[in-house]
């Protein structure tokens, strides 16, 4: 396991807490933080990022705790990187590195591992000059895993082809993903996506609805780790009236995100705009619980989904002491759940269905017998009630989105 310190300019009040997510992200690599390092500082050193004297003291803190590693809570130039390395003789990476490796290391897909690797890429070209040095150092751990790795030993222009080359491969991808986005969004049955801060439990509230839901549908990966899976699910859920709902489990996402991964990554994080329904959901056992709220409604502004309607899931109030579980109330925009409580999770959908159909009009509906297949689609969203027959038809009663009142429009009875 490698020994390393973090480092990190003193910007606002959350230091602290950014701290205790970068070492939460060296675990998942495998490290482990021995010391850490806060500076109070107004002008960064362009050749050291950091100033003489802090550089000094990390020296005596490397040789008295057998470090390997500096991890910066910013991002550096290659240059900063090249320097500080030739100084301190241990490797130096940033918090962008760190999180590009950790991605790196998850990613299984064919999607996933073309979207990190040009991420890496389009980080590592601007470096190269400094990173040289960097890649040829023994030993590789954090920072040079993943499909870039043997690349960055080639020429620039080598690597801006191979960056095109991907980018085109992701474009068919997404030509793929936005016809089936499509196809759903058309469809009668809701779209719900799970967003939230990575590990907040995301995967484990989605297993717990297929479960209770018995849709039959198959169980997605959940672990108790940092981004354990960087690919979307999509799974088929029942309301408790019977009707079904889509539901979507999306990459979890952490402060600072760097910009080249959220770019590689948008095309799938643009499925969010198909939604009917967000689930925001937080670890509200987590002490830095703020931090994930802020880190995800960030992610939603830049995503342009802040006009979406969104549930707050407050997850984990298992681990919370009983006087203040007593002290939590559910309000219109908001539910506190434990994803391993079986009524919490039937509340969840329960809540789900409420806010979904909260806009719904209800209305009788005349079809023809030949019309089956629409009343078939109808059962699958909503809960259908069959009022009475004629020779040729049936009227149902049933309560209808927006969207599918103006779509069957013609069989509404005035």
């Amino acid at each position: 396991m490698e020994r390393a310190i973090i480092y990190t300019i003193e910007f606002d009040s959350k230091t602290d807490e950014y701290l205790d997510e970068l070492e939460a992200l060296l675990e998942a690599c495998d490290a482990e933080a021995i010391v850490r390092v806060k500076q109070s500082k107004d002008v960064l050193n362009p050749r050291y990022y950091m100033g003489k004297g802090k550089l000094d003291e990390i020296k005596t803190l490397i040789e008295a705790n057998d470090i390997d590693l500096l991890v910066v809570n910013d991002e550096l130039s290659g240059v900063q990187t090249r320097n500080l390395e030739d100084e301190l003789d241990i490797k130096v990476v940033d918090r962008t590195n760190l999180i590009l490796d950790i991605f790196a290391l998850r990613a299984e897909t064919v999607e996933a591992k073309l979207q990190v690797e040009l991420a890496q890429l389009s980080y590592r070209l601007p470096r190269l000059v400094g990173m040289n040095n960097y890649l040829s150092r023994e030993g590789g751990g954090i920072g040079t895993r993943g499909p870039g790795e043997q690349k960055l030993e080639t020429d620039r222009r080598h690597i801006q082809e191979q960056i095109d080359r991907i980018k085109n491969k992701l474009k068919e991808a997404q030509k793929s993903r936005d016809n089936i986005s499509k196809k759903r969004n058309e469809s009668d049955v809701p779209y719900v996506s799970i967003i939230g801060y990575t590990n907040c439990g995301k995967s484990t509230i989605l297993n717990s609805m297929i479960r209770l839901s018995e849709s039959g549908a198959k169980e997605v990966l959940a672990k108790d780790m940092l981004f354990a899976t960087l690919q979307t699910f999509v799974r088929q859920i029942k309301f408790s009236s019977g009707s079904e709902f889509i539901a979507s489990d999306t990459v979890g996402f952490v402060s600072n995100l760097p910009t080249k991964l959220v770019e590689a990554f948008k095309g799938t994080l643009e499925e969010l705009k198909y939604a009917d329904l967000i689930l925001h959901v937080v670890d509200i056992s987590d002490e830095n619980m703020h931090l994930q709220i802020e880190t995800t409604l960030d992610l939603m502004k830049s995503l342009g989904l802040m006009d979406k309607k969104v549930l707050r899931v407050y997850n984990k109030v298992d681990k919370l002491d009983e006087h203040r579980r007593s002290s939590l109330k559910d309000a219109e925009d908001t539910i506190y759940i434990s994803a391993k409580n079986d009524d919490d999770v039937k509340k969840l959908i329960d809540k789900i269905e409420a806010i979904i159909k909260e806009d719904y009009k209800e209305v009788t509906m005349r079809l023809a017998f030949k019309d089956s297949a629409i009343i078939d689609r109808l059962k699958k969203s909503y809960a259908v009630e069959v009022t009475k027959y004629d020779e040729a038809s049936m009227y149902i009663k049933v309560k209808l989105s927006q969207k599918d009142y103006n779509k069957y429009k013609e069989y509404v009875c005035e």
